[in-house]
């Protein structure tokens, strides 16, 4: 079927179509004009929403968002503590020893009083505390430090591609 020769004239309530590039161009007339708006709606409404993207559950639950950094948590919890039990339970023996047995702290081991030896001793033990904790963070913080952040690695460049 033919076109209508006279189509109904434009709706003066409603905008006409955008157009990139060319004016509009008047049907009744087929004289082009610049009144057509260069957007596509009008200034004051907002602009349309975007399609939603097709939403894709993950593998895995995002960092932070499982156990990890509970265990995270507890073995840098359980490093601090051996060290600083280690350092400060010695001290403290050696605190209630000095008050509560002046008799063993003054007594002498191999010419040099106890007292002294305990005291000196305190050094060693500090060291000790310090190589405690380096070997529990080495053996349980860092591997799971690492893997989280590896797993970070990963979460980061997949909401990079998203």
């Amino acid at each position: 079927m033919p076109a209508d020769p006279f189509p109904p004239p434009p709706d003066p309530h409603r905008p006409p179509p955008p157009y990139a590039d060319a004016p509009y161009t008047d049907p009744r007339a087929g004289v082009p004009y610049a009144a057509s708006p260069t957007h596509r709606t009008y200034p004051w409404l907002p602009p349309a929403p975007p399609p939603p993207r097709p939403h894709r559950a993950p593998r895995h639950a995002p960092l932070g968002h499982h156990s990890d950094l509970r265990r995270l948590r507890r073995a840098y919890r359980w490093q601090r503590r051996t060290a600083t039990l280690t350092a400060l339970g010695y001290f403290v023996l050696f605190l209630v020893l000095s008050a509560f047995a002046p008799s063993l702290m003054t007594g002498t081991t191999a010419g040099v009083p106890t007292g002294l030896l305990l005291a000196v001793g305190q050094v060693p033990v500090t060291w000790l505390a310090v190589a405690l904790y380096e070997a529990t963070a080495r053996r349980r913080v860092d591997p799971l430090a690492e893997m989280m952040r590896r797993q970070a690695v990963v979460d980061a460049r997949r909401e990079a591609v998203r």
